[in-house]
């Protein structure tokens, strides 16, 4: 598997194919919400099987000192092979170059909260509701 930031259309495609997958047709978020208006503003990453077929995907954004990671998401039939770890290392090293980040923060969804803090997340918030489903904000400085 590979990591790749999306540099044209196809590969942001295949970004947004994976997410509607995960969030709209398995977890039901609306696809109305899912692709939304911060979608130009962010970096996005995809993460590709060994066939060269989308199995993965994250975006991330420059929201004044922290980096804010999102809308990270695996297929079904890639879990459990290391795949969100290699997103969210692609996520964390890009982060990296960026100069004036003190931190990174994300929105986990309550049942993904161990995989974080096994990257060093902490949890900074109480639980709240994101497109219906439970979430609590994390932090990690960089």
């Amino acid at each position: 598997m590979k990591v790749v930031i999306a540099t044209d259309l196809k590969q942001r495609e295949d970004a947004y194919s994976v997410r509607m997958t995960v969030f709209v047709n398995e977890q039901n978020v609306p696809a109305s919400i899912e692709i939304d208006e911060l979608e130009d503003e962010a970096v996005h990453f995809v993460l590709y099987d060994d066939e060269m077929s989308p199995c993965g995907a994250g975006r991330f954004r420059t929201v004044g000192y922290y980096g804010k990671v999102e809308r990270i998401c695996v297929l079904k039939e890639s879990r459990g092979q290391g795949a969100g770890d290699l997103i969210m290392g692609a996520i964390e090293q890009h982060a990296a170059t960026v100069p004036q980040l003190t931190a990174l923060k994300l929105d986990a969804q309550v049942q993904a909260i161990p995989f974080y803090e096994k990257r060093g997340y902490e949890v900074v918030s109480d639980e709240f509701l994101d497109a219906g489903i439970v979430h609590k904000t994390m932090t990690k400085p960089l």
